[in-house]
């Protein structure tokens, strides 16, 4: 365990969090989101803040016989040019794993959908449906993801976990060559020491080149496949593996601050943009904390133990594998006006934001859970658009810390008022301005842009600087600052 805890510190300093060369970060021509602090140095009346999501509406109703009110932890893969949903039917209260089947459907834009009649499997006397799995255990929780593994064979594109210790005593691995037909890698579960009654995600981690799994947890107490004591809250825990067969011991991850509430699915996956950053969009599950009159349960129709308590989501990132960072505590989406979405264990996501256009993402997330309108939601935002640094019309300014940069061109995704603006320094690592990239020299930067170069009265090459510490001051008025990235050749 000391030398797996040695490699784990080693992955995260110099792989996933970019490599630290005296007290410069490397961030080489990556993405960088400003999700966190970590690029960040000083705040001079800024600050980061979150986005919500713009709620694009209802794109999927759980209304087959084989689906129904209790249908959910969905997963979206967004594989070549068309969108793929998995997600549990389920249309009764009945232990995990009784009377649950796995259904899928796909879009050509990620905002239509379709439920294929694949034929594959039987219910209500026919075939003709969308299931694509009904083993016991497996189904309720099916959670697949497409293998980015450099050199995948054709028939393990699309690899899954799923399972519960109730039936079966675990997860198991399971693949496919088009996400549609899986088999088993073995017959037995490949990961036993959790909770795994929720969701389970796993993914190929390009910077660790192994394969990591997040799945749940208990703070406190037993659960395995010969006792099952689950208490204190909710939490996460990671794996990985070399082949998706054999597995490490599980580690809890930590929090960044403390966990405080239940999370009840992790949805943890590597951001399609920038993949060294994880992003999470969790549930957050306040368990004890009702929201609706005996009245307001009645006329939705909501089973009898599902109104007690109420959910949310929250973005939660990691750099390291081993950190979740809580740098919001506020809702990513809160509950609407809609009282639907105030009962027990609505308002969970579905795993993975996908690109939805050329300036838009999308994630999802199932609503009205355990009544008539049960259904998936789609949510979209603007490209990187989590959370940015954010300036008042006052004006404020945002220094980093030391970086090292590959590439010619600064681009920046960022948005301003018509009375707004940005203006760049460039500073050596101890803070002096560079001359000619002062704040002054910098062409101001007006408009709402994904990936704007920043100019200066010289010019905007910077191929000069690349592999040398430079400081990046953000000198801004009613702005928004979303991401950053160098890019071009040196």
């Amino acid at each position: 365990m000391k030398n797996r805890q040695i490699m784990l510190a080693l992955v995260a300093v110099c792989g996933m969090v970019g490599t630290v060369a005296g007290d410069a970060v490397d961030i080489g021509g990556r993405l960088e989101m400003f999700v966190d602090r970590y690029l960040v140095d000083s705040m001079q009346n800024t600050a980061l803040r979150l986005h919500a999501p713009r709620d694009e509406g209802e794109v999927l109703r759980y209304d087959a016989p084989w689906e129904g009110s209790f249908c959910g932890y969905n997963t979206v893969i967004y594989d070549n040019g068309r969108y793929l949903l998995y997600y549990r039917g389920k249309r009764l209260i009945s232990p995990d794993g009784v009377s649950e089947v796995t259904c899928f459907a796909e879009s050509k834009d990620g905002k239509s959908w379709v439920k294929p009649k694949l034929g594959l499997f039987e219910a209500n006397g026919s075939k003709e449906n969308n299931i694509i799995l009904a083993e016991g255990g497996i189904t309720h929780n099916f959670s697949p993801f497409l293998d980015t593994r450099p050199g995948v064979s054709a028939a393990q594109r699309f690899k899954a976990l799923g399972g519960v210790q109730q039936v079966g005593g675990g997860l198991y691995a399971l693949v496919s060559e088009d996400g549609i037909h899986w088999k088993k890698m073995q017959d037995k579960p490949v990961l036993t020491k959790g909770a795994f009654d929720s969701q389970n995600v796993a993914f190929w981690s390009e910077q660790e080149q192994k394969y990591v799994a997040c799945f749940r947890i208990f703070t406190a107490g037993v659960a395995d496949a010969k006792e099952w004591k689950p208490s204190g809250l909710r939490s996460m825990s990671r794996a990985d593996s070399p082949d998706f067969l054999s597995w490490s011991e599980t580690m809890p991850m930590k929090f960044e601050p403390a966990q405080e509430v239940h999370l009840y699915i992790n949805q943890t996956h590597p951001y399609f943009r920038a993949p060294h950053l994880w992003v999470s969009t969790a549930a957050r599950f306040m368990q004890g904390r009702r929201a609706l009159t005996d009245a307001e349960v009645a006329a939705l129709q909501v089973p009898k133990g599902y109104f007690g308590d109420t959910s949310d989501s929250v973005l939660l990132t990691s750099r390291d594998g081993l950190t979740y960072q809580q740098t919001f505590r506020e809702a990513l989406i809160r509950p609407s006006l809609r009282l639907s979405e105030w009962v027990s264990r609505t308002g969970y996501p579905a795993l993975n934001v996908v690109p939805t256009g050329p300036d838009e993402m999308s994630l999802y997330v199932n609503q009205d859970y355990t009544q008539p309108t049960a259904h998936l939601r789609r949510y979209s935002m603007r490209l990187d658009g989590f959370a940015s640094v954010n300036a008042p019309y006052e004006g404020g300014e945002m220094t980093t810390k030391p970086l090292l940069f590959k590439g010619s061109q600064l681009l920046l995704n960022f948005a301003t008022s018509a009375a707004g603006s940005i203006h760049v320094e460039i500073q050596d690592a101890d803070g002096k301005p560079l001359p000619g990239f002062a704040a002054d020299d910098c062409v101001e930067l007006l408009g709402n842009r994904l990936a704007l170069p920043v100019q200066w009265k010289k010019g905007g090459e910077l191929g000069a600087l690349a592999g040398r510490p430079v400081r990046l001051r953000f000198v801004m008025k009613d702005a928004d600052l979303y991401a950053l990235r160098f890019v071009g050749s040196n």
